[in-house]
């Protein structure tokens, strides 16, 4: 069965295929991906792009694309596509006949009497990236040619024809290998079969990326061609094209496609395609595992981490993958802080809650195996320098305050997730008591005491034992008020903030609560009335005037949208959770309705995965990044949930 298919009528539609990509990534940190007609609309597009940590660390795009043609008769049928100023060219998409993505990506052209079928795979492990061409049907004699599109560049800048750029190639086995800039690793280009390779450098300028062009960047390059491998195909033959930062045997090019194809997880089902779509966020570097945050431009971010690890690996009954990143990331934790975004010592750590989500992602892990043994061993330090940390104080002010309650920010920076900034100032700044911040911090000493009572760790007890009464009681008089009937946003030392926003659905959801079960309904019934849409939580409730419904435009209009009406499907697992706690089976059909939603963006933006955003008005249409762990993860922690609320019914 496949799942992710589009005709000829839809492919030969450019308004429709231009806003479809993939993404295929590995656990070397590399990935490929395009628009599902190859015709790359982003910076961010390419088939070979890969982490290179001996030059600055960050994602390179090395193989942009490749030009077929196909040759019969010494006519020659161009099927690449790329645009240029008022034109497509060439126009290969009018050759596609059909595509699907189980489990790779395959499209399947036709050119008169030739049939060709296309598949494309990225190496687990490697970066690498093959693409097989299988000849179905031919009736003459029948030739292929690949012309490689170079860039050599980092993913956020664009390349432009330079003097600088090294044109020179060294013959290796059926390929050759070259490098445009000083500082690169080769690229190895070889085929399966022998192939005649013809030198002829040039610059293609002005390739366009529409999607850039919409973001208020700059969406003009120019690709750098080396030159073309040529050779024959006959019906019934495959012939694979290799890329990759290490030469490859070419003999053995065919079966090491085929020994990768049967590593995939088959995409036949919604919940299929979830569980595949987890996987691509790993990233592995020896024995260290890491989340990536999102594709194409996100690296790792340290809150997104922790708060999309229960999802992407307890729903999936993958806790070694669990307990391995946890194990990665407590050596990242500094100060009782963990990086916001990065790792290492040019880290970002400007995250207040990036360490409690750590408890909580621990918490889930102990939870879902049912055994707390060697925990408080394990994290337990860790924990104890976080609490320590907050209650003593640390970095951006962020700080326990008498009344228990924890207190952060500094003027000119934002903590918290609602992190855009616009000309270096904070759209949300939320500096004061936040109400998720304080949700945590409570659920985050009742778990360690939960922890070390269970230890028989009798000092750590003692030492904390008091603090949970006084901040449940300093939460309800700071946050909540029986007249409005939901959570204030955040409190400073002059006022409440009392816009309508989606943080209190966490002060809901947590195993650790300080509110009562009226409360629960009061707060949930405001945030489905206001916020709920089918593919996430508004960040601000369409009645406030600060609302802003679409997120599009330059970067200075997208960044004041990112938290001001926008909806984050990731939102959705901690409004399930409250719901499904508070409702029981009565909630079942209402929370399958919200899981089920995102089942028609598996074929739409990022195809078999979910958006990081969507604009808070209907239609609500996919923004942001195409591929994010934190939506995949809470989509499937609903599933689970959903599951565990089925079970208790059962």
């Amino acid at each position: 069965m496949t799942y992710l298919k589009f005709d000829k009528r839809q492919l030969i539609n450019l308004n429709y295929s231009l806003e479809r990509e993939f993404i295929r990534s590995n656990r070397a940190g590399s990935y490929a991906s395009s628009t599902i007609t190859y015709c790359n609309t982003r910076k961010y597009h390419g088939l070979l792009v890969c982490p290179l940590e001996d030059l600055d660390g960050e994602k390179h795009v090395l193989l942009s694309g490749i030009d077929e043609t196909i040759i019969q008769h010494e006519q020659e049928f161009h099927i690449g596509s790329r645009k240029y100023p008022g034109v497509y060219n060439p126009l290969g998409h009018k050759y596609i006949r059909d595509f699907h993505s189980n489990p790779i990506p395959t499209h399947y052209y036709r050119v008169g009497g030739v049939v060709l079928k296309k598949e494309i795979l990225l190496a687990q492990d490697e970066e690498r990236i093959l693409l097989r061409y299988t000849l179905e049907d031919a009736h003459s004699e029948t030739r292929i040619r690949f012309q490689p599109f170079l860039a050599f560049r980092q993913i956020h800048k664009l390349n432009k024809a330079n003097m600088y750029v090294n044109s020179k190639y060294e013959e290796i086995s059926s390929g050759i290998r070259m490098k445009l800039y000083n500082g690169y690793p080769f690229l190895y280009m070889q085929v399966s079969k022998n192939a005649e390779y013809t030198h002829a450098p040039d610059w293609y300028y002005n390739v366009e990326y529409a999607e850039e062009q919409k973001r208020g960047y700059d969406y003009k390059e120019d690709l750098f061609a080396n030159g073309y491998f040529e050779t024959s195909i006959k019906k019934g033959e495959s012939v694979i094209f290799s890329a990759g930062t290490t030469e490859a045997d070419p003999k053995a090019l065919k079966r090491k496609f085929t020994n990768e194809v049967k590593k995939r997880v088959p995409r036949i089902s919604y919940e299929n395609n979830l569980e595949n779509s987890a996987q691509q966020f790993y990233v592995r570097k020896g024995k260290k595992l890491y989340v990536t945050a999102g594709y194409p431009w996100f690296g790792i971010w340290g809150r997104d981490t922790f708060i999309s690890l229960t999802g992407l690996s307890l729903s999936r009954k993958d806790s070694k993958s669990t307990k391995t990143v946890l194990d990665t990331m407590v050596q990242e934790l500094r100060g009782g802080l963990f990086p916001n975004l990065g790792i290492g010592s040019s880290a970002d750590v400007n995250s207040v809650d990036a360490p409690l989500w750590f408890v909580w992602s621990v918490q889930k892990y102990v939870y879902d195996l049912g055994s707390f043994a060697k925990i408080w061993t394990t994290y337990g330090q860790n924990i104890r320098a976080i609490l320590n940390a907050y209650r003593e104080g640390t970095t951006y002010g962020i700080k326990m305050r008498s009344n228990g309650l924890i207190y952060s920010g500094v003027q000119g920076k934002a903590l918290t997730w609602m992190d855009a900034l616009v000309h270096g100032k904070p759209v949300t700044p939320r500096i004061g008591f936040d109400v998720e911040i304080n949700a945590l911090w409570y659920n985050a000493v009742m778990f360690a005491l939960e922890v070390a009572k269970k230890a028989r760790d009798y000092d750590f007890i003692a030492e904390w034992k008091d603090y949970p009464e006084l901040i449940k009681k300093s939460f309800i008089d700071t946050f909540w008020t029986e007249k409005r009937g939901y959570l204030a946003d955040y409190v400073d030392d002059e006022m409440q903030n009392w816009d309508v926003r989606p943080n209190q659905v966490i002060a809901a959801s947590l195993p650790y609560i300080m509110i009562d079960d009226e409360m629960r309904r009061k707060i949930l019934r405001v945030v489905k009335k206001e916020l709920l849409t089918p593919k996430g939580l508004r960040t601000l409730s369409p009645k406030n005037e600060k609302y802003v419904g679409v997120y599009e435009g330059g970067q200075e209009e997208r960044d004041s949208a990112y938290h001001q009406g926008t909806v984050w499907p990731w939102l959705l697992g901690h409004f399930v959770e409250a719901y499904l706690n508070l409702y029981g089976k009565e909630g079942i059909a209402f929370v399958e309705k919200i899981f089920y939603s995102f089942e028609e963006d598996m074929t739409s933006a990022g195809i078999g995965t979910i958006s990081e955003i969507y604009d808070g008005n209907p239609p609500h249409h996919p923004r942001g990044a195409i591929s994010q762990a934190w939506s995949v993860a809470e989509v499937l922690r609903i599933k689970c949930l959903l599951t565990k609320c089925k079970n208790k019914v059962d």
